[in-house]
């Protein structure tokens, strides 16, 4: 797949590098600041396509606050079939909320600590840039546990929030077996609760998944 990494530390970034193209993908870019970020992306786009992923930090110059998430945001909004996965130390509810509300595929936010699991790391760069999520657990452990959440999650049974908690993560439906200590058959009974009472048909094809979890944070 082709990259796009947007990081400030030359030395984190030279690492992504590195991680990624050990492992056969193509880093077609890599920028310092989210001005930058936005001007590769827009040229990219003009020429040789748009990337398969852009892996940005939340923060970077110049005041190293949010500068990298709301370039993202503002990405998904002239471009929003860009896979787009976010790092960073904390969780910043507002733009996540943004960014993942942003569109029905290929997203993700992780906080650092998980870059340091090399294989979960790379399986959910290959997993946004597919079209699917992967959101830190901390992550869906905020967002989606805010109360004003509960209309939609009243009809949902314990065991289904947490099914969803873990599909929000971008577990597969074996992974969230092995997790909860249940049968695949058992995962898959849970999930096809949740899309029906979600409203969300067959017709909604392989995103359902996605649109599952959007629709709690869009809730």
């Amino acid at each position: 797949m082709r990259v796009v990494i947007a990081e400030d530390s030359v030395l984190l970034r030279e690492g992504l590098t590195r991680l990624l193209t050990d492992r056969g993908h193509e880093v077609v870019a890599g920028v310092g600041d989210g001005e930058a970020l936005m001007a590769t992306i827009r040229e990219l786009a003009a020429g040789e396509g748009l990337p398969d992923v852009v892996v940005a930090d939340v923060r970077m110059p110049p005041t190293h606050t949010d500068e990298g998430v709301r370039a993202c945001v503002r990405l998904r909004r002239e471009y929003p079939d860009l896979a787009v996965l976010v790092l960073s130390q904390y969780v910043e509810e507002q733009y996540a909320t943004e960014l993942i509300a942003g569109s029905s595929r290929g997203v993700g936010y992780l906080l650092k600590d998980r870059v340091a699991e090399v294989r979960e790391f790379t399986e959910a760069v290959v997993r946004v840039a597919e079209g699917g999520t992967a959101l830190d657990p901390e992550v869906v452990a905020q967002l989606l546990g805010r109360s004003r959440k509960q209309d939609v999650l009243a009809g949902l049974t314990p065991r289904e929030r947490e099914v969803l908690g873990l599909m929000a993560e971008g577990r597969t439906n074996s992974a969230v077996a092995r997790t909860l200590v249940v049968s695949d058959g058992a995962v898959e009974k849970h999930v096809s609760n949740i899309f029906m009472k979600l409203g969300l048909t067959q017709s909604d094809g392989d995103h359902r998944r996605v649109l599952a979890v959007l629709t709690y944070i869009n809730s």
